[in-house]
């Protein structure tokens, strides 16, 4: 016995069509049209559109410290299904060990959404060339560098990065890099405190269009010379944007994302009184209004390949953010943002037009399990694949609000947007998980997801022989 949707527009990345999808055990069995009823349990699902669960590829997990897996379930309340999470490499361990504590004491039986890991740079030391050969073994076939965030563990020296994109490229492993220029913003970091400039406001003064676009096209100058394919994270400037598509036309392998919350935030959020500001103190900084549209049409027109929460709920919310009341470079970097990325992608692009249907389940869910190497297991209602399935209600009218939030934290990101449409019911390999916006599922039965090598930044690019 299976469980039949019936009647729903069935919305893929590339088309839709009003049929059925049946599922059985943890799969999708088929998908089609006017299938049999006889010993399923059947889901009408008229004037709904069915589509796949989210894969959210840029979320951060009790890293830099955030809440953790425990607060996963946010996630599939808000119709992702699949989180993948950046976990900080440890001092003196590499990045496999690393990856591996973070899936053993913080995510194994704690997570309630599916999940896999990127590996994340924290040590400049050239031991990583070593490691990168053997990452995909293990399950690791994304890395990310940071090229900002002066005098701390995070910015990786640019030879170190070229070197790694010589030896990635032979594996499969796909770049990711954190594009700002991290010597720009140290200094305009300690000028703007020694002229007194310390509210949450300046720390978008401290990191202005022109140090992301830098950093993005210095990336990408690495990826030509060493032909190794680039994904470049939440994409927030309209030149670093430019540049992506300057690569794009020359024919090089290079991909971006961008977030939510550089689609409906600007920096007047950051001008906030009484310091509310810093609930909205993240990295890139939130531009000006000009560069929000410019993110809108980027997507719209495939320049951008996809669009990540980058969830990060600092643990202790506004009360930890107020570390920086004296200085806004000391103010905690992140917002909660994974339960609302379905919410305001529909909201605030499909409603208004800005993209269609096909396109956000493209950048909401299949584009981000190509690029993971997730795809064909996650991202697509397709037989074989997971029933991850979102079962949506377009009719719906609401607002999001803290009341119902999920994250663990004590604010939200988006309070007061309008919301139109919810996941009416949300399945993760076929077991009902979230209803209308409530998490109904058993906590702690999201599974970890082994990723593939050569994702989609790889199409194109020949493989070593």
């Amino acid at each position: 016995m299976g469980i039949l949707i019936k009647n729903g527009t069935v919305i893929s990345a590339s088309d839709e069509f009003v049929g059925d999808v049946l599922i059985e055990g943890e799969k999708i069995k088929e998908v089609g049209v006017r299938l049999p009823e006889a010993g399923h349990s059947v889901i009408d699902a008229k004037g709904k559109y069915v589509f796949p669960g989210g894969v959210d590829e840029h979320v951060h997990m009790g890293s830099f410290a955030t809440t953790t897996f425990d607060t996963s379930h946010a996630a599939v309340a808000g119709g992702t299904t699949t989180i993948v999470d950046f976990p900080a490499q440890l001092k003196g361990k590499g990045i496999i060990e690393s990856v591996e504590i973070q899936k053993k004491e913080h995510a194994e039986g704690k997570s309630s959404a599916d999940y896999s890991f990127h590996g994340m740079v924290m040590d400049t030391s050239e031991a990583l060339l070593d490691e990168i050969p053997k990452l995909t073994d293990a399950g690791i076939c994304s890395l990310k560098f940071f090229m900002a965030y002066k005098y701390t563990p995070f910015m990786v020296d640019d030879d170190l990065i070229f070197k790694s994109m010589q030896i990635a490229k032979d594996h499969g492993v796909t770049i990711m890099v954190h594009a700002e220029n991290g010597n720009m913003v140290y200094v305009l970091q300690q000028q703007l405190a020694a002229a007194g400039k310390t509210e949450p406001i300046y720390h978008a003064a401290s990191r202005p269009p022109i140090v992301e676009e830098e950093a993005a096209r210095r990336a990408i100058s690495f990826a030509e010379l060493s032909g190794c394919p680039l994904f470049i994270v939440h994409v927030s400037t309209k030149g670093a944007a430019r540049a992506i598509r300057e690569a794009k036309e020359r024919g090089l392998p290079v991909y971006g994302e961008t977030c939510t919350h550089y689609l409906t935030l600007d920096e007047s959020n950051l001008a906030k009184p009484n310091f509310e500001g810093a609930k909205y103190v993240c990295s890139p900084a939130l531009r000006k209004p000009e560069h929000l549209e410019a993110m809108w049409k980027a997507i719209a027109a495939d320049d951008l390949t996809a669009v990540g929460s980058d969830h990060a709920a600092v643990d202790g919310g506004f009360e930890k953010k107020k570390d920086g009341l004296d200085n806004f470079a000391k103010i905690p970097n992140g917002c909660p943002s994974m339960q609302a990325r379905l919410a305001m992608l529909w909201t605030q692009g499909v409603e208004t037009g800005k993209i269609s249907r096909q396109r956000f389940v493209e950048i909401f869910a299949t584009a981000p399990a190509k690029v993971t190497g997730l795809w064909p297991q996650k991202g697509v209602i397709a037989p074989g694949a997971d029933a991850d399935i979102v079962i949506f209600d377009p009719k719906f009218r609401g607002t999001i609000t803290f009341a119902d939030s999920l994250e663990g934290t004590d604010y939200c990101t988006f309070e007061g947007f309008e919301k139109k449409g919810q996941a009416e019911k949300v399945f993760l390999r076929g077991k009902l998980a979230a209803e209308n916006g409530k998490f109904v599922g058993e906590k702690g039965k999201g599974r970890y997801i082994r990723p593939k090598p050569y994702g989609l930044c790889y199409d194109g690019v020949k493989k070593p022989s």
